[in-house]
């Protein structure tokens, strides 16, 4: 009898030792972009680096996502494993029933809760060397690839409307995938992208053809209602200043069904992981703890005990 207990007792020490081990990895399904976008490839990275940061025990699944506020709306139905990111607008607007929400709101909306900020949404404004142009008063007469559909599109048009350039400025039927070799052609002056910085296109560009990214006066700032960001000096082939331009912000989200632990770890794995993230993309560089200032909604508690003990001050209104 008492050989057949030891053998006993030692197997379920180590079911026990076995079920520790499981619960102790924590899976996380992140929802991010459409697989051909740069947010769906920092998706992956944020992926690798949490898995690398936490020595296995954080493992993110990445999702494919057709928008923001697809990501949004799916608050309504996930747990507390579900990590999205979005403009910090649309939360604003989930929760006030406003514009693509109205008639759609969710008491759920409510318990959205930023996590870390990510690479904006930045303009560039890309205009070739040989059209001589350096600033939107330029733009009169030139023939312009704005894309069609996505946001960088859109915010284009915006523009030209708002800063007088709407009918004055000849708009290519050309696809942004062939902005680059429109350009080296001749057959475009310039073009207008939306992406983090540096952006892969107008890399290629200003390496091949040389490029002027137009800034933006603090008045245009100001009437386009849109986030100042300034892209460094040096960031692309022949920039020798800064470049002020505007941007969108973008955070990882999550709801209060994340539990603070989980919340900690993701955000702590973030923030000491993205230096290696920086060296793999420089798009991680932009990332610093400026942009959380663009975090205009409450923090996951778990994310403010992460933040307090890294000395990253916080407004009343996040925490």
């Amino acid at each position: 009898m008492f050989n057949f207990i030891k053998p006993f007792i030692a197997t379920i020490a180590v079911a026990g030792l076995a079920a520790t081990a499981v619960s102790a990895e924590t899976r996380v399904t992140y929802k991010s972009a459409k697989t051909t976008s740069s947010y769906y490839q920092m998706a992956v990275q944020i992926a690798e680096a949490m898995k690398a940061g936490s020595n296995g025990d954080i493992i993110v699944t990445v999702e494919e996502s057709q928008g923001s506020v697809q990501n949004v709306m799916e608050v309504r139905a996930r747990g507390g494993d579900y990590v999205f990111t979005t403009p910090p607008v649309l939360v604003r607007l989930a929760q006030g029933g406003k514009a693509m929400f109205d008639g759609k709101g969710d008491p759920a909306f409510d318990e959205i809760r930023a996590l870390f900020p990510i690479p904006s949404l930045t303009m560039h404004f890309v205009m070739s060397e040989a059209s001589g142009v350096t600033d939107f008063a330029g733009l009169e007469g030139k023939t312009i690839l704005l894309g069609k559909g996505s946001f960088g599109a859109r915010e284009g048009a915006k523009y030209l409307k708002l800063f007088g350039l709407e009918g004055k400025v000849n708009i290519a039927d050309v696809e942004l995938s062939g902005a680059v070799q429109a350009l080296k052609n001749g057959q475009i002056d310039g073009f207008v992208t939306a992406g983090s910085f540096p952006a892969p296109n107008v890399i290629e560009a200003a390496a091949s053809t040389g490029v002027h990214v137009l800034s933006l006066n603090d008045e245009q700032i100001k009437t386009s209602k849109r986030t100042r960001l300034v892209i460094p000096a040096g960031t692309y082939a022949g920039q020798t200043t800064d470049i002020v331009t505007t941007s969108l912000p973008v955070v990882a989200y999550t709801t209060t069904k994340m539990d603070d632990d989980t919340a900690y770890a993701l955000t702590k794995t973030y923030w000491e992981s993205k230096g290696n993230m920086g060296t793999a993309a420089a798009w991680w560089n932009g990332v610093d703890k400026g942009l959380m200032t663009n975090i205009t909604g409450k923090i996951h508690p778990g994310a403010v005990r992460y933040y307090t003990e890294a000395g990253i001050a916080l407004s009343d209104a996040q925490k």
